[in-house]
């Protein structure tokens, strides 16, 4: 019995590797879920319809996320425009302390939460640095992704030319 338990569970796995294999080739936003701060699960779908989407994941202890993410604050209103997805894999109330310290209630455009132990983001997109901006037309098709060095001009002039 176990011996075919174990075999179904290989199955299911090489099912699910592939579909996310294939999802990634797609070009299209991933449909990841994530726990708010206030324990609520916001999920892909539940970004606002017909705006671009810019998809970050980061960790609040990276200096490099830091680094980039208080550049992309300060010049926030270049990108309220979109919905803006802030996607960790750390605890709960990192999220919250994060969100607090930035704010982020200010910014109704912005949701942030965690995709907790199943990196299901960093598995989809192959993410080996942080952070990771993914843009997305109003449509769900990728456009740019940026890696660890985040050209926050590139991509705002990229989000301009979409609106």
């Amino acid at each position: 019995m176990n011996r075919l338990l174990s075999r179904f569970l290989v199955v299911m796995f090489l099912q699910l590797f592939a579909a996310s294999v294939l999802l990634a080739q797609s070009g299209k936003v991933p449909p990841f879920q994530m726990v708010q701060a206030n324990g609520k699960i916001f999920r892909a779908q539940d970004l606002p319809v017909g705006k671009p989407i810019l998809l970050v994941y980061f960790s609040p202890e990276c200096d490099h996320c830091e680094k980039m993410l208080k550049a992309f604050f300060s010049q926030a209103n270049h990108f309220q425009k979109a919905s803006v997805a802030l996607i960790t894999y750390l605890p709960v109330d990192k999220v919250s302390k994060f969100t607090k310290d930035y704010n982020l209630a200010k910014h109704a455009n912005m949701y942030t939460g965690t995709e907790g132990s199943t990196f299901f983001v960093r598995n989809y997109y192959r993410i080996k640095e942080l952070p990771f901006v993914a843009l997305y037309t109003k449509n769900g098709d990728l456009v740019t992704s940026y890696e660890k060095d985040v050209d926050l001009a590139s991509l705002a002039e990229k989000l301009k030319r979409l609106q």
